[in-house]
């Protein structure tokens, strides 16, 4: 999968000691799913490590990193963002559209924890919801991400693994 411009995914909130697993499993989505970065609140240390982590262990390129104002890294975006709530319009009738502007430019893929700050929805180019019912924003960064990148994002290699999954009928391999 050769991405013509980044996407990056950024998690907005984060409640120490609650939303640790959450947190960190956004990100192992984002990673798994094709975007080359994760952004997480100054709070999330714990999940930036793990997820760098991983990286370093199972390939790359990929990083998480840190901001200490999400208003101010959204403000400062330079490209398309997309903000997936189950308040948005439907993704079905939106992702060519996202996609041929993907084709031009990055694009910030907005989750969120707690509730939404206002100004996230005004500065979004696309408020897009998976479904308009409650559901998870991990279940929903991955469908969004695998229309987006359109099935190729399992066809990724990673370099400079340390361990590599073996796919396997029955068991479990890593070397």
């Amino acid at each position: 999968m050769d991405s013509k411009h980044e996407v990056a995914v950024l998690r907005i909130g984060h409640r120490p000691g609650r939303d640790d697993r959450i947190t960190t499993h956004v990100g192992l989505v984002a990673r798994a799913f094709g975007a080359d970065r994760v952004i997480f609140s100054d709070k999330a240390n714990s999940s930036t490590s793990t997820i760098n982590e991983v990286s370093l262990n199972f390939g790359g390129p990929f990083r998480a990193e840190t901001t200490p104002s999400i208003p101010k890294f959204v403000k400062s975006w330079e490209g398309l963002i997309v903000h997936l709530t189950m308040y948005g319009q439907p993704i079905n009738p939106l992702v060519d559209e996202i996609i041929t502007s993907y084709n031009s430019q990055p694009i910030l893929v907005i989750v969120g924890a707690e509730k939404v700050p206002f100004f996230i929805y005004e500065l979004a180019d696309w408020n897009i919801s998976v479904t308009n019912q409650p559901h998870s924003e991990i279940a929903a960064l991955a469908i969004f991400l695998d229309r987006l990148f359109q099935g190729e994002e399992f066809n990724k290699s990673w370099d400079g693994a340390k361990q590599k999954i073996i796919p396997q009928k029955l068991g479990k391999l890593i070397k």
